[in-house]
């Protein structure tokens, strides 16, 4: 197979785009461009095509899963969903996640720190962290470490409160408002307690549900 052209520019996501005699094209980052001496009207044989084609969908998961690590926390498990999601196929998502894991730019342990702290400083109960840890497809066996010394988040239910009700508010008012922190994964007795420190009358509220 023949290379009619190859530019010598990359485009915005770093490709540089190669097109065959067939008018096929290929997107290749430079380290394969490079590593396969790759030029216009270069001939390639069958087996090198093979390789070539094996090499771009390589580095082309390994590119994209960088991307995806650099713009949001992932586990090992999420980002290789999400590479297969974004058209790699499995063992090429495979090879991606194991080569960021031994570069140490994917760490399930530390994502899930990450998820943990991020779910603080929203002020969200615990039972929402561990969701968030869920749908970050976080193993398990990392969830206890991370929630280990889960602060108490009384002053941030109270500060939600004050900033919805007021001594006039009626009892669909707070109604809404404990279901809004019961969303954030406050424990209901938890918000009870605050409500009734805050003077609020909780009297037909059940003590749990």
């Amino acid at each position: 197979m023949r290379i009619e052209s190859l530019k010598t520019a990359p485009d915005r996501a770093g490709r540089f785009w190669l097109r065959f005699e067939d008018g096929k094209k290929l997107g290749l980052y430079r380290q394969t461009v490079e590593e396969f001496g790759l030029y216009p009207g270069k001939e390639l044989s069958r087996e090198e095509l093979d390789r070539l084609l094996a090499a771009a969908g390589e580095m082309s998961a390994r590119m994209r899963a960088v991307r995806i690590v650099s713009a949001s926390n992932v586990s090992c498990k999420d980002l290789q969903e999400r590479l297969i999601r974004k058209g790699e196929n499995l063992d090429q998502a495979q090879q991606a996640v194991a080569w960021m894991k031994e570069l140490k730019l994917v760490d399930d342990r530390k994502t899930a720190e990450a998820v943990v702290h991020s779910c603080i400083n929203k002020g969200y109960g615990l039972a929402r962290a561990r969701q968030a840890l869920y749908e970050k497809r976080i193993p398990k066996e990392f969830w206890e470490e991370a929630l280990t010394d889960y602060p108490d988040q009384s002053e941030k239910i109270a500060a939600f409160l004050r900033s919805r009700l007021t001594s006039d508010s009626d009892e669909k008012q707070v109604k809404r408002a404990v279901d809004a922190l019961l969303r954030k994964g406050h424990s209901y007795g938890r918000i009870r307690q605050v409500l009734r420190d805050l003077s609020f009358d909780t009297e037909d509220f059940l003590e749990e549900v």
